[in-house]
């Protein structure tokens, strides 16, 4: 993909909300997210999953497979393929790690490396009960089109916070998913 070579700065949940105050000091957690897709029949498309909806920490969203970088794991990219191996299936030797896209800071302080993969077409997703509700894939097309992003708002510890969405058929994806993937079709579009 030529959109890695492109230059680019990190991202943050923060970016449409300036007038918020970043604590001095914060300590933030290394996190990888796949950023995974897979050509099939109909196009190349992302893999993307639904968050199980009994999760104490943001159930029912859609999300990356991946989560924070654990001891045992190398470095943010073994964490984002031990992640999606545990939440939906995709064996390491089915993904061929391209790269990285800068990392976005989360407002529950984790600094998440998206790593770029090529999924194997063979690859059939069997999401984790504990972790997942479902996996779905959304064509490249959709996300590479600024045009189909959003801006939208809600009330978060009393105030008023912007954030990106981008929908596709039932799914509401918004939040750090929306921000990476503006931040990726942003790169395809220069």
């Amino acid at each position: 993909m030529r959109a890695l070579g492109r230059p680019s700065t990190s991202s943050s949940d923060f970016d449409l909300n300036p007038e918020f105050e970043l604590p001095e000091g914060r300590k933030l957690r290394a996190a990888g997210v796949l950023v995974g897709f897979v050509e099939r029949h109909d196009g190349i498309k992302l893999i993307l999953t639904k968050r199980a909806s009994h999760l104490k920490h943001h159930p029912g969203q859609i999300a990356f497979p991946g989560g924070k970088v654990d001891e045992g794991d190398a470095d943010v990219t073994a964490a984002a393929l031990r992640e999606a191996h545990e939440e939906v299936g995709l064996h390491p030797d089915m993904a061929q790690v391209l790269g990285h896209l800068p990392s976005h800071e989360t407002v529950t302080s984790f600094q998440v490396t998206p790593v770029l993969a090529r999924v194997s077409p063979e690859f059939s997703p069997i999401p984790e009960p504990g972790e997942v509700d479902e996996v779905f894939e959304v064509p490249l097309h959709h996300i590479a089109n600024p045009a189909n992003f959003q801006i939208q708002a809600r009330r978060w510890r009393g105030r008023k916070r912007h954030y990106f969405t981008v929908p596709f058929g039932p799914y509401y994806i918004w939040g750090a998913t929306a921000r990476i993937l503006r931040g990726l079709a942003d790169r395809m579009a220069e």
